[in-house]
């Protein structure tokens, strides 16, 4: 494991550009932050808390959520989604024609107990917004298939992972339970070109590799007590990028990021276009 970053309170949402610059946002401290490659980091997003998910826009700037779901560009947020009732967003990915998925949160990400569920919703291209389906009581990460035929989604507190078929229509259905994770929590996840799904496992503390059919293929332990998300990246899309809410070499580093290297390509998240 590479050390690229640390310091940060909880470490989220990472994703690289063709450039090869990491984006990546601090949950809990504010803030989204790019990573160049000679590791040079700057603010491009100050104080926004509660970012879970970020990819990064045909126009320009990145889409984030929070609060609400947010497209920023040269220092200016348009505003792309707002529901009534939810305290904010987790994560979010991309389809091939651009368009924006991510989860609706109805209870507090630190909150105990019973939790209110959420929704998956679809930003459209004419900024209208689909709901997809409900009944997801802790939203985390969400990806493709390699053909999109399948869309993957964290459900945190149950501890698996669901699926959909996304049909002609693009409606989700057959919903079921896709992988249930034998130790941690699924948080952020990543698909790669073979159909493995790449999952974070919270307090597990590593990387859940399974293969299309649901089963753990390999576990990658990563030096951190809490991993939150990861990204692939790269000329050859190989690089996993990992971020993290500690580090458990170094305490006082706090949340890192860390690279390591992947035996498959990744798939990278499309550009928005909503």
């Amino acid at each position: 494991m590479e050390t690229l970053a640390f310091g940060y309170g909880l470490a989220e949402a990472p994703h690289v550009d063709a450039a090869d610059n990491l984006y990546f946002s601090d949950v809990v401290g504010g803030g989204v932050f790019q990573r160049s490659p000679d590791g040079t980091i700057s603010t491009v997003l100050a104080k926004r808390r509660g970012c879970g998910g970020l990819v990064l826009h045909a126009d320009g700037g990145f889409v984030v959520s929070g609060r609400n779901v947010v497209h920023v560009r040269d220092g200016v947020s348009r505003v792309l989604l707002e529901v009534e009732g939810a305290l904010g967003f987790n994560d979010l990915t991309t389809d091939a024609h651009g368009r924006v998925y991510v989860g609706s949160m109805r209870s507090g990400a630190f909150e105990s107990g019973p939790r209110v569920p959420g929704e998956l919703w679809r930003i459209e291209r004419d900024g209208s917004a689909t709901q997809l389906y409900d009944g997801v009581e802790f939203t985390n990460g969400v990806g493709f298939s390699p053909d999109g035929r399948t869309i993957y989604h964290s459900n945190y507190s149950e501890a698996y992972v669901l699926a959909h078929d996304i049909d002609d229509a693009g409606n989700a259905t057959n919903r079921r339970v896709f992988a249930r994770l034998p130790r941690g929590n699924p948080d952020g996840l990543a698909v790669d070109e073979t159909g493995c799904v790449w999952v974070a496992l919270g307090s597990a503390g590593g990387i859940g590799r399974f293969t299309p059919d649901g089963q753990l293929a390999e576990s990658i332990d990563v030096p951190a007590g809490f991993v939150t998300s990861l990204c692939f990246g790269g000329t050859d899309r190989r690089d996993l990028y990992i971020t993290t809410a500690d580090n458990q070499e170094h305490p006082d580093r706090a949340g890192t990021i860390f690279r390591t290297r992947a035996p498959t390509p990744g798939l990278i998240a499309p550009l928005a276009t909503v």
